[in-house]
């Protein structure tokens, strides 16, 4: 049997005074690296990432006065620059990945959208899946089917790194599970069709733990949500690998074929 399927916050004011300086103070240190990052050798590059480790574990340490949220939110942004500086990328890798991702959950656990990036970044670029569910984990326990709008998508990010990158088979069968029963409960448009495809991988991985179609359909949900080229590209590569195939149609839509019953 073959199957198809598609491959498609605020800052708040004032500020504490402590908070707002070291905050203006840190993204003006980015914003210097970035402007000069052409000019800078490699050692010079790897000083300025320990230097974004210090100021990262500076954040965990900092009160925050209250606007937790903010610090998530300027976190957030930084990660983005950090990801999309592909040139220093290429040189120094994704490391930090995972502190970012620390600051955000520790500081903002409902602020769903970072977990797709930073799940992302951290499991398949840093080569550090067990902090990412970890940290998933975390996430998820401060939360209910229906706070924070859409948390069903970390369960199904969380299954997606269990299965692909952990190996856990049944671990993913069960967030896969939850995944599908927090959408069900969700009135958001697109959590009827999450909590079926959720149901459905979950279903592959209860009658075999290492089911070809539950990966494919993992990379398919990586591909049609990847922030970046080179992550679509590594999820199509594994697809195909696993005997997935990859069609477009007239106008230029991408969808994925496999067989259901491996």
């Amino acid at each position: 049997m073959f199957k198809s399927v598609w491959l498609r916050r605020f800052w708040p004011w004032p500020l504490g005074a402590g908070l707002l300086l070291a905050v203006v103070w840190l993204q003006g240190q980015r914003l210097q690296v970035i402007q000069s990052t052409e000019a800078q050798p490699l050692a010079q590059l790897q000083l300025q990432d320990q230097r974004d480790l210090a100021q990262l574990l500076l954040l965990r340490q900092l009160p925050t006065f209250g606007y937790d949220n903010m610090v998530a939110n300027w976190t957030f942004l930084n990660f983005l620059q950090y990801f999309g500086n592909m040139e220093v990328r290429s040189q120094l890798g994704y490391r930090l990945s995972p502190e970012f991702f620390e600051v955000i959950v520790g500081n903002d656990p409902y602020f769903v959208t970072p977990y797709l990036y930073l799940s992302t970044s951290t499991s398949l670029f840093a080569g550090d899946p067990d902090r990412a569910v970890d940290l998933m984990t975390q996430g998820v326990s401060t939360m209910t089917p229906n706070t924070p709008e859409g948390g069903y998508f970390v369960w199904r990010y969380m299954g997606i790194d269990k299965l692909l990158f952990l190996g856990d088979g049944e671990g993913a069968r069960e967030s896969f599970e939850t995944a599908a029963d927090w959408a069900e409960q969700s009135t958001l448009p697109d959590a009827e069709s999450v909590a079926q495809a959720s149901r459905q991988t979950a279903q592959f991985l209860a009658e075999n733990p290492t089911s070809k179609a539950a990966q494919i359909s993992a990379w398919a949900q990586i591909a049609s949500h990847a922030v970046d080229d080179e992550t679509r590209r590594l999820a199509i590569e594994r697809i195909e690998s696993l005997g997935g195939e990859i069609l477009a149609d007239e106008q230029g839509r991408i969808t994925v074929r496999y067989r259901t019953d491996e």
